[in-house]
């Protein structure tokens, strides 16, 4: 494998569609790989069909042999996947539209009769659009007949991919493949392996090392590394997931706007600083008339209706009720289009909408 060394960012490039069966259906020789921190076994496709076990680093029918990972997964292995996956979320909020992580969904290259195999399981792979990660109902994914990820990482914590699934990813024409070397430390851990994470990306048929990633542009190999391996995401890390966020963001057209989740916490919190605004308003009032509030007024639960209410419908109700429950009834009152309406709270189901001065059935004293 020819790797050349790159610097800086790398620019923004178009989604790349799936590579021609040349060289993404090209099988590669077992005699090419090495299987560092791995021991090989006779095993038939009907077997390996059977095992669905994670722990097979390759698998080739032709050869009868599948080469298993010697030590089992620990959190240091584990751990890496998992926080991409949180990272990628992260992001995909922040671009406003989402990205999917598939895990270690099976690859499979098949002949022409899908009698030879070879196989594999990736660490994670990422799709920057979701539609693209679509099942072909196999259970797997086919090398050089569906859409490839636009990521696949690799943790490399007792193992070395660089001698045998890189070898593949590059010949089967993925784009982009991260290698990543958790700081946490292992005895088992091949020599000459130092953490950090490596970003290959394929340029004519051939992996070049770049410090950057094309899929997250901008995102550089030292800041994801750090990243995935922090135990609780730091400042550092959001400020750099919210730039990449941001940049996929104006190449896709959207932001955060457009997340839904992000929407409604925005909706929620314009919500509560009405409600709070309104509350030095409304205390002044019910003081004046002698009506006495709970701590914290308003109550969280009744803030919602506080905010949505008119100003009209505000007034009228402190002016005119004899309690702080008899406040918030007249507000949602006010606010019902008709008194036959019911009410929905998260805890009681719908409710029948109360009079002016009683609170609504099973209410809790504010």
């Amino acid at each position: 494998m020819s790797v050349a060394a790159a610097s800086g960012t790398v620019a923004a490039a178009p989604h790349r569609r799936i590579p021609t069966r040349a060289p993404g259906r090209r099988r590669i020789p077992v005699s090419a790989l090495r299987f560092v921190g791995c021991d090989s076994c006779r095993m038939t496709l009907a077997e390996y069909d059977a095992l669905g076990d994670e722990r097979v680093e390759f698998f080739d029918s032709e050869a009868g042999l599948a080469w298993m990972v010697r030590e089992a997964a620990r959190q240091e292995h584990e751990g890496p996947k998992a926080m991409l996956a949180a990272l990628v979320r992260d992001i995909s909020h922040l671009r406003g539209s989402p990205i999917r992580c598939l895990g270690e969904s099976q690859l499979r290259l098949l002949d022409a009769d899908g009698r030879k195999v070879q196989a594999m399981h990736p660490d994670e792979m990422v799709f920057l659009h979701p539609e693209r990660a679509a099942s072909s109902g196999t259970g797997f994914l086919s090398v050089g007949e569906q859409e490839y990820p636009d990521v696949v990482l690799e943790v490399d914590h007792t193992t070395d991919v660089r001698g045998n699934r890189l070898k593949a990813y590059e010949q089967w024409g993925f784009p982009e493949v991260w290698v990543e070397v958790p700081d946490a430390y292992s005895r088992s851990r091949p020599r000459g392996l130092r953490p950090g994470l490596t970003i290959y990306l394929l340029e004519e048929q051939r992996f070049v090392l770049s410090a950057a990633s094309r899929a997250f542009p901008g995102w550089r190999a030292e800041e994801i590394h750090r990243a995935l391996n922090e135990l609780v995401v730091s400042d550092e890390t959001v400020a750099v997931l919210a730039r990449i966020g941001r940049t996929l963001g104006e190449r896709e057209g959207t932001g955060p706007n457009d997340d839904p989740l992000l929407r409604s916490l925005a909706r929620e919190a314009r919500g509560e600083g009405r409600a709070e605004g309104r509350a030095g308003l409304l205390l002044g009032i019910l003081a004046s008339r002698g009506i006495a509030v709970s701590p914290g007024f308003p109550p969280r639960r009744h803030r919602a209706a506080l905010a949505a209410a008119s100003d009209e419908a505000v007034l009228s109700a402190a002016s005119s009720a004899n309690s702080e429950s008899d406040f918030f009834a007249r507000l949602l009152a006010a606010a019902a289009p008709t008194n036959a309406e019911l009410i929905f709270s998260p805890r009681l189901g719908a409710t029948a909408l109360p009079e002016p001065g009683e609170a609504p059935v099973g209410a809790e004293s504010p």
